[in-house]
């Protein structure tokens, strides 16, 4: 018996702040009691997706499916890639890309998640390397995110002026990306042609996303979108939830048409 596979955002889906979401113990023995093929796929720069099931196991959840995040592809992409790269992420995950660095010459730039580090010298260096050919790679282009209920802007608004200034367009190695779709799609042995669910907080990133490679978009509004969403907004989910029991709902009836 085929199940259509499901795709799962992190932040704002199955983590909200710096806990588990409410019900997410739940939502994940549903998945693996009812054998759907499953796999996190985040367009977290934060985060390996090792340290995606360690942050469950923190919190006593055991984790079962596979977690893929937009900085495991992107250094995978890099790896494969390039020998010279100069690279703006966390700290604690930069030692990831040992051996590479390289800030005076580099062939490519990594543009993960800096914080609030953000500066005119840092833009500027950026798109003077880049106008001069490294190439900008992009591990997401999020316009902002809500991690703990604030509203910050992300790492893609930098990234579209750099592209702007210097007249090249970025990498892209995250969602909105078919690639990285694809890839976790591959990792769970599903077939894209098959179709598959998008479970998402991100309207544009997630949903339409998905939709436009054959996927069902499932909108959690636990995250960066607010209810109801904005009628000037013309891309319309298959399905629109509150919570991931809600989800569990949608899934069953979905199983018993099989």
């Amino acid at each position: 018996m085929n199940r259509k596979p499901l795709l799962i955002d992190l932040d704002g889906v199955l983590k909200i702040g710096n806990s588990p979401a409410p019900n997410v113990k739940e939502f994940l023995s549903f998945i693996n009691e009812n054998k759907i093929p499953a796999c996190i796929l985040s367009n977290s720069t934060l985060r390996t997706g090792e340290l995606v099931k360690e942050f469950f196991a923190s919190h006593k959840i055991e984790l079962s499916i596979p977690a893929i995040t937009a900085f495991d592809a992107a250094l995978l992409f890099v790896k494969k890639n390039y020998k010279k790269v100069q690279v703006y992420c966390r700290d604690y995950l930069i030692h990831h890309f040992d051996g590479m660095i390289d800030t005076e010459n580099p062939e490519a730039i990594v543009i993960g998640d800096i914080e609030d580090k953000w500066n005119y010298q840092i833009v500027n260096d950026i798109f003077k390397k880049i106008f001069a050919g490294a190439d900008l790679i992009a591990m997401h282009k999020n316009k902002y995110w809500n991690p703990s209920g604030e509203l910050l802007i992300d790492a893609g608004a930098f990234i579209t002026g750099i592209e702007f200034a210097s007249g090249r367009n970025a990498i892209l190695i995250g969602k909105p990306s078919p690639l990285y779709f694809r890839a976790a799609l591959e990792s769970i042995n599903a077939d894209i042609e098959e179709g598959f669910f998008m479970l998402g907080d991100d309207i544009e990133n997630d949903i339409k996303a998905a939709q436009d490679i054959g996927g069902k978009g499932i909108l959690i509004y636990t995250g960066k979108t607010q209810f109801p969403l904005d009628k000037s907004i013309n891309i319309k989910p298959e399905f629109e939830v509150h919570s991931l029991r809600e989800i569990i709902s949608i899934l069953r009836k979905e199983i018993q048409q099989i």
